[in-house]
């Protein structure tokens, strides 16, 4: 408990909280694959693992993405599924910065709506425009419920992380 007894830098705190974030999306995934284990998942994205893809951010696209802008030799779907997963929880985990910045600067509940606008307007926003997937629109319903409840775990979770730590190590900060 030492490290809740005192400040913890607030680079650590986006990072735990990103880290808490991943997480969660990733529970609801895997929840979402045991409860609908015969889903069709997305047209023409391998998803991650053998498994289906529920929505664009559980296939390989994200890896693809990354293979495309980093020129990288050209991979299989399952190296662009594990690219995928490494995306997420690097990116997933910084991105929880970005909370912490927003916290400070607009208080709650203001830095979670940004937070989460920012991030949905990037998914939906970047998958097409990088990784040549349909826009939003001509997503299968499915999908974009998929997205959004993910997308929703992440950011609520890492929210949640970052005002609890703050709460815990800045109790005059809450």
């Amino acid at each position: 408990m030492a490290l809740l007894t005192r400040d913890v830098p607030w680079p650590i705190r986006g990072v735990i909280a990103g880290f808490a974030g991943t997480a969660a999306m990733t529970a609801v995934y895997s929840y979402l694959h045991a409860r609908r284990p015969g889903a069709v998942g997305v047209p023409d994205a391998a998803g991650i693992g053998g498994k289906v893809g529920l929505d664009y951010d559980d296939t390989g696209v994200p890896g693809r993405i990354a293979e495309n802008i980093l020129h990288l030799p050209s991979l299989t779907d399952r190296q662009a599924g594990e690219m995928t997963l490494a995306i997420r929880w690097s990116y997933g985990s910084v991105f929880g910065i970005a909370h912490v910045v927003l916290r400070s600067k607009l208080g709650e509940p203001r830095a979670t709506l940004f937070f989460g606008g920012a991030l949905m307007s990037m998914t939906l926003s970047m998958f097409p425009l990088l990784g040549r997937t349909p826009p939003p629109w001509r997503w299968t319903g499915d999908a974009m419920v998929t997205c959004l409840a993910t997308h929703a775990a992440y950011i609520g979770t890492a929210a949640a992380t970052d005002n609890l730590l703050r709460a815990l190590t800045h109790p005059k900060n809450r």
